[in-house]
């Protein structure tokens, strides 16, 4: 069971996760890529109640942990740190605002099968990555809701499951996509990043109802 959230990332994407993890009741753990001394204000006036702490004390302390730090930046994190975690990965290789990163770019897998090849030890987990950090924390709603969004999830089954009831507890209905390689579909051009979908809307545009019916 998930109680303490560490998030790798203090930028705009991280505070807003922050925030939606300790209003979902989850204690919760924050780092820049320096010393905690060095985003304690930041932390204190953007993510009350978030704790300001080093990456690796970050990491060790929670039991799920959100990559979001700038894609170009992710092999910056020690991936000996995040071996045996569930890790979220937020991050999107966008070239308009990342530029051309050769790694993704010439590489035909998603964008998270590279950045899971790099944390080989860790159980990656894509979601949170094709919502606005501004309508994470605005379009969150009760489960039954009748205008409750939905967000996708892929990785292995069972680190999914455990992400899906984060997701649920933080106000949206969790689809799973299927492994890794299935958060292609919902990656920066595809239909589904940056729209608002309903379960059975993001279901549908999945293809998971046509596999389900084969």
């Amino acid at each position: 069971m998930v109680s303490t959230i560490g998030i790798l990332g203090a930028g705009r994407v991280g505070s807003a996760i922050a925030r939606t993890a300790l209003k979902a009741g989850y204690a919760v753990t924050i780092a820049g890529s320096g010393p905690a001394a060095d985003i304690q204000l930041i932390v204190d006036i953007v993510t009350p109640g978030a704790v300001a702490m080093s990456a690796a004390d970050a990491v060790a302390s929670a039991d799920l942990v959100v990559l979001a730090v700038p894609m170009h930046k992710f092999r910056s994190v020690d991936p000996a740190t995040l071996a045996g975690k569930i890790v979220i990965d937020t991050m999107n290789y966008w070239q308009p605002i990342d530029g051309e990163l050769h790694e993704f770019s010439a590489d035909a897998r998603s964008s998270s099968e590279v950045v899971g090849a790099h944390f080989a030890g860790a159980r990656l987990v894509k979601t949170l990555n094709h919502i606005g950090y501004h309508d994470l924390e605005t379009d969150a709603r009760p489960a039954g809701a009748a205008d409750r969004h939905a967000l996708a999830i892929a990785g292995d089954a069972t680190a999914a499951a455990v992400v899906a009831e984060v997701i649920n507890r933080f106000g949206f209905d969790p689809v799973y996509a299927g492994p890794l390689e299935a958060g292609a579909a919902f990656e920066p051009g595809s239909p589904i990043f940056g729209g608002r979908h309903t379960a059975a809307e993001l279901t549908a545009e999945l293809g998971l109802e046509a596999a389900a019916a084969a």
